[in-house]
């Protein structure tokens, strides 16, 4: 069974069609890219399936349960998580303390219990800072344990993003052009981390325009042109399709 659906999708801004009668399935442990030309709707579509927009037409399954039109957190608390093209760190905060507030579903967060500092709250908190900096040497960022994350450089705090999108636990995340910005080794870094991510059975979906990761780490890649589906399959079959190389390099290209 596929973990997520997606039938007969379709978003429309003002006329513009920027997603058209789309469909296609994400299958468990895998790790699935979305590519296509600019404005092909690839961010559009993550912001559909993760509730940011609500859909004109069609429906999205997640987990077996249609989640249509759910809000973001509804679509959190049941196992989805994402991080965003533009950084969204809190830079008045330390690393640790960003993770840590990637977990906050998972937390008790009764107004009363935290007011009076109850043990089991502190028991919570201190476990939560173990698991925090675990998932920060999970993505490399051992040497960011104790450091404040506006003293971070670019590229460990896209790691970073990914380590509190992992603190809530996700069946399925969704990266937003991970690499957009880094340099050829951040980038192979952040190829490491998918990969190790998938391997503990976590779903990945990515939108890139990193064509050598594409076609090195995923399992499936789906093109988009204009909103619709130009087509999907395995990197290889991918990378000769004649449409594919048509739309990202023109007709005569």
């Amino acid at each position: 069974m596929s973990l997520l659906r997606v039938d007969g999708l379709c978003k429309e801004f003002g006329g513009v069609h920027a997603i058209a009668d789309l469909g296609f399935a994400i299958h468990p442990g895998t790790i699935h890219s979305i590519i296509g030309p600019n404005g092909a709707g690839k961010t559009t579509l993550f912001n559909l399936i993760t509730g940011v927009y609500t859909p004109s037409a069609g429906r999205i399954w997640f987990d077996g349960v249609d989640v249509t039109g759910r809000r973001p957190s509804d679509l959190a608390a049941r196992g989805m998580s994402r991080t965003f093209q533009n950084l969204q760190v809190f830079f008045n905060m330390t690393a640790l303390e960003n993770v840590m507030v990637g977990a906050h579903l998972h937390l008790d967060r009764g107004f009363l219990a935290a007011l009076l500092g109850l043990p089991r709250i502190r028991r919570a908190d201190a476990a939560l800072g173990d698991e925090a900096a675990r998932l920060m040497r999970f993505v490399g960022l051992d040497d960011f344990i104790g450091a404040s994350a506006d003293a971070m450089p670019y590229g460990a705090l896209k790691r970073l993003e990914i380590a509190r999108a992992l603190a809530a636990r996700p069946k399925m995340l969704l990266l937003d052009e991970p690499a957009a910005g880094l340099n050829p080794t951040e980038s192979r870094e952040i190829d490491n981390v998918i990969h190790k991510v998938a391997e503990q059975g976590v779903t990945v979906v990515l939108v890139e325009h990193d064509m050598r990761m594409v076609m090195e780490i995923s399992d499936h890649v789906l093109v988009l042109d204009y909103g619709r589906k130009l087509t999907e399959g395995r990197p290889a079959e991918v990378r000769e399709d004649p449409e594919v190389i048509a739309a990202y390099l023109g007709g005569q290209g």
